[in-house]
């Protein structure tokens, strides 16, 4: 059990928007609840009365009524709020509490300066290129596909192409050519908005050949918008890279006197489409809609994270992950929203060489005034392992939550951050995925932060442990899985009419509940430790072991900078085998007193069976482009499987890394050979 680190203030339901949500219940509701675990238990039986009650106290907007909250429970299946018709666009630009004078978005990037959105320019925004979308004949049901980076432009285009009813799509412009064909091809956008490129760091990548690669393999194109983003001069050239049917980003923003208008939709109506890795194939193409994105982020950004007019609201995420679909709906409870594009590890200033520097996003925040700062787990470690102080190098007076997602953050990364950041902050680590675009396990301001632990299960998220006999289990690892619907759970995958692929994704194992493929370990205080992909287990003696501690403990050590495990199990029931892959410190070379050094630390802090069996130097671990790592697709090459099956290289931040593990596969095959 974690040591504590924060507790709630006593006056925390007077200070909270929980606690408003709280009195409103007992208001207008009659209902009174003691303490979180029985707020939670309510939210996740009476989903009638719980979700109804997060459609009225936001006072979601809808142009026809409900004529029911949940018109069917079983998953996959579930019908939420059936009649009723409403604009994800139309709720999100009422920013509540917020004046047309307020900034609400404030975009920073490493290739030009900043940019602030005021609530009336963001409005105008969309309004203008709502009109240009309508000039190009887009409509209910189109798809408008974005490749660009998290700027403003980007997210006028998705409010802008909601408004209309239309469906939206982005891939962050470091995606190459296959990778994003691989996803657009599946759903066959009419319009495509790009940039030209950007600036990561001190260094220019212009991205005009994939843009027109990306043209050729869309035959569905009927227009393509260009924003002069790495080149603003470029803004009316027309090259063979840019034809000359290409619009400026200003021609289809162009004035106009078409007044701002919502579509009504549908409930689940298709608002836009996320992607799953596509590491060991397709990318499974994710259909989320209108209303239950909308509720859903109303929920975690208010009741969760806490956020209001009076909040600026940070994460660091590229267009290509769901996180920045969750950040933008930011305005929807008044939060001014702090986006940034660029390489958080340099300093970059112009005429100079970048220069490696942990400390930019910290300094970022001071400098905006952000009160929530969420970022990623590795990110958090890296600056730890730097050893930064970000107190020390910024005011983050301001600072009154840190998020952390995307991996599992142990409990020193948790120390970390009260140790260097801030010692009265809530730190709300949480995990969820791109299936749900949200967390169903994070923090809330009403529970205590303990080292390495989820604070609770999310409102209306009916998480369970589940042990191998499919029984729920408390204190004991199991299978994370859902077992009652949540309004953002998919609308369902793109061409998969009968709902097979969607089925099979999630409910194959357990019929009607849903599983996520983490472990998780569920305390009897609810709090919640993630230890990894279910289908990334070590199995060792018939003990199973996650992943997340094992490179807590690796990666804890000075010399090692990241490093990936797999365990290769025996086809006759032996113990098989656990290979650890390291990424050393410059210089440094894996030597017998290394291995044992590491060896020793795994048997001290865990146990003698997380002791691998062989222990290899490689130069990177393969990672996904929202830097997931990805343990299975090693364990496939390793056991004979070809690069090219076992994991779609588009896929990848850094394909070239598999080379070393094909390798290996090879070498360990010529070795086992009889002579």
């Amino acid at each position: 059990m974690g040591d504590m680190l924060w507790a709630p203030p006593a006056d925390v339901r007077e200070r909270s928007r929980i606690g408003d949500y709280l009195r409103w219940l007992r208001e207008h509701r009659g209902l009174d609840f003691a303490d979180y675990d029985a707020l939670w238990r309510w939210s996740t039986t009476d989903l009638d009365a719980f979700w109804r009650s997060i459609w009225d106290y936001f006072e979601v907007v809808a142009h026809t009524p409900p004529t029911a909250t949940l018109a069917e429970r079983g998953m996959p299946g579930a019908r939420w709020f059936p009649g009723a018709t409403l604009n994800y666009a139309e709720n999100v630009l009422r920013m509540p509490g917020r004046t047309d004078d307020d900034p609400v978005v404030v975009a920073h990037s490493q290739t030009r300066p900043p940019v602030t959105l005021t609530a009336g320019e963001l409005r105008e925004q969309v309004r203008r290129v709502s009109a240009g979308l309508r000039r190009l004949g887009v409509t209910a049901g189109d798809r408008v596909a974005a490749y660009a980076p998290n700027i403003g432009e980007t997210y006028v285009l998705l409010l802008a192409t909601a408004s209309l009813g239309a469906i939206f799509s982005s891939c962050a412009p470091e995606f190459g050519t296959r990778s994003v064909t691989d996803r657009w091809q599946q759903i066959e956008p009419t319009v495509l908005v790009a940039v030209d490129g950007y600036t990561y760091g001190d260094k220019a990548v212009d991205r005009r050949a994939e843009v027109a690669a990306i043209r050729a393999a869309l035959p569905s194109l009927r227009h393509t918008v260009s924003i002069a983003y790495l080149d603003p001069a470029g803004a009316t050239d027309h090259d063979p890279a840019s034809p000359g049917d290409t619009l400026s980003w200003a021609e289809l923003a162009a004035p106009t006197n078409e007044p701002l208008t919502f579509t009504p939709v549908p409930f689940d109506h298709p608002l836009y489409v996320l992607y799953s890795s596509g590491t060991t194939g397709l990318p499974k193409p994710i259909v989320h809609g209108h209303g239950g994105i909308l509720l859903e982020h109303l929920k975690m950004l208010a009741l969760h994270h806490d956020l209001g007019a009076a909040d600026r609201f940070f994460w660091f995420t590229t267009t290509g992950w769901m996180m920045w679909n969750f950040l933008v709906s930011g305005p929807a409870v008044g939060a001014t929203i702090v986006l940034f594009d660029g390489n958080p590890a340099v300093r970059a200033e112009p005429g100079r060489p970048a220069e490696p520097d942990l400390g930019g996003l910290w300094r970022l925040a001071a400098e905006t005034g952000t009160t929530y700062f969420g970022t990623s787990a590795p990110f958090l470690l890296a600056c730890r392992k730097a050893g930064l102080v970000p107190r020390d190098i910024a005011d983050l007076s301001a600072l009154r939550g840190v998020g952390s997602t995307g991996a599992p953050l142990p409990a020193e990364g948790f120390r970390w951050v009260y140790e260097t950041v801030g010692d009265d902050l809530q730190l709300q680590s949480l995990s969820g995925g791109t299936d749900v675009c949200t967390g169903f396990v994070g923090g809330v301001p009403l529970l205590p932060v303990y080292a390495g632990e989820i604070a609770c299960r999310a409102l209306g998220a009916k998480v369970e442990a589940r042990s191998a006999d499919g029984t729920p289990v408390i204190g004991e690892l199991g299978e994370l899985v859902i077992t009652e619907p949540m309004p953002s759970m998919p609308v369902g995958f793109w061409n998969d009419a009968d709902g097979t692929r969607y089925a099979e994704a999630y409910f194959d194992v357990y019929p009607g509940v849903w599983r996520h493929g983490d472990w998780i370990t569920i305390n009897s205080r609810g709090g919640c430790v993630i230890t990894g992909r279910s289908d990334a287990t070590l199995n060792r003696g018939g003990v199973r072991l996650g992943t997340a501690e094992f490179y807590s403990v690796v990666e804890g050590l000075d010399e090692v900078l990241d490093s990936v495990v797999v365990h290769l199990e025996d086809d006759e029931g032996g113990a098989g085998e656990l290979l650890l892959f390291v990424v050393l410190a410059e210089g440094l070379e894996m030597d017998d007193p290394m291995r044992a050094k590491i060896c020793r630390e795994l048997r001290t802090a865990l146990s003698p069976r997380h002791v691998p069996d062989e222990i290899h130097q490689v130069r990177s671990v393969p990672r996904t482009l929202s830097a997931k790592k990805l343990e299975v697709p090693v364990k496939k090459i390793l056991t004979g499987t070809p690069v090219d099956q076992a994991a779609a290289k588009g896929a990848l931040a850094n394909p070239e890394s598999l080379t070393a593990f094909a390798a290996f596969a090879q070498r360990r095959a010529t070795d086992s050979t009889p002579a």
